[in-house]
Parts: structure tokens; sequence; C-alpha cells
């Protein structure tokens, strides 16, 4: 089955409160999460992030730096390889996908506030569609609720 690789526009929400919100569903199938960006200073926000988010919650993840990165539900990463054997592949930061074979999603979010992370999401969009993946658009209501747009 090829990867779905579905795009989400960040304008009303943050990726603070996104990607909390999307790794959230991604365990709730079943499913192992790989969160990729080429950016240090993401993953170290994010490690402390996932643990405090929600007072009355936590995501339980790791670093691929860290041992143990096989074990981990959500994974967060620097570099390409899928040491948790991740369903969900999330890109931030612009961070390349690499081969997308071993994922079932992709899932790459950009804030739309941003010009240069708009521009790239457009050129993996026209990527994506070139090599086959079916592709999605995903854009938030008024509401705050995500609705595919395309």
């Amino acid at each position: 089955m090829a990867c779905e690789v579905w795009f989400y526009h960040l304008e009303r929400t943050g990726l603070d409160q996104a990607l909390p919100e999307l790794l959230e569903k991604t365990l709730a199938r079943g499913w192992r999460a790989l969160v990729r960006s080429g950016e240090r200073d993401r993953m170290e926000h994010l490690d402390g992030w996932l643990w405090t988010y929600r007072p009355d919650s936590f995501l339980p993840h790791g670093r691929a730096d860290e041992t143990h990165a096989e074990r981990q539900p959500v994974l967060l990463s620097l570099t390409g390889e899928n040491l948790n054997g991740a369903q969900a592949l999330f890109l931030l930061d612009g961070a390349e996908p690499g081969a997308l074979d071993a994922y079932a999603r992709c899932i790459v979010l950009f804030d739309g506030r941003d010009e240069a992370a708009l521009a790239g999401a457009r050129e993996r969009w026209r990527e994506v569609k070139a090599a086959g993946h079916e592709a999605a658009y995903w854009r938030q209501s008024e509401e705050g609720a995500w609705r595919k747009q395309a």
C-alpha cells in the first residue's frame, strides 16, 4: 500500500497545539510515530513539551539519540532512520521525507504565516503527486476543526 501524504496548514493553531493532538490520534490507531525535524532546538523543545503540554496527560516518547529508541511509541529524530518501526512520519520545519515506503501516512505540518514554509509545502505537494502518492490538504475552520480541502 502506498503512503498517503497529508499536509496540515497551520494558521489558527501553532505547532505546539496541533502536533500533540495529531500524535494522540496516531497512537489511538495503534500506530507508532516518527517526528522528524532538521532543527535540534525544535526537538529539544518538543522533548519537554510532550511531557507537559496538558496538565492531565502526556505523550510517551523518546529521542532517536537515546537508548531504547526502538521501543518508543513516538520518536523524535533529526535523521531519516525509522528506528521505532513507525507507521506515521511527521515532518516539521521542511524536513526531507526520504523514502516513504515504510510508512502508511506522512504528515507534513507547515506554518501558513511563513512564506518560505508555504513555498516549501507547495513544492513538496508537487513532488508527492509526481511520485504517485495520494495527497490530502487539511486546513482549520474558523472554529478550529480540521477540514479536508483537497
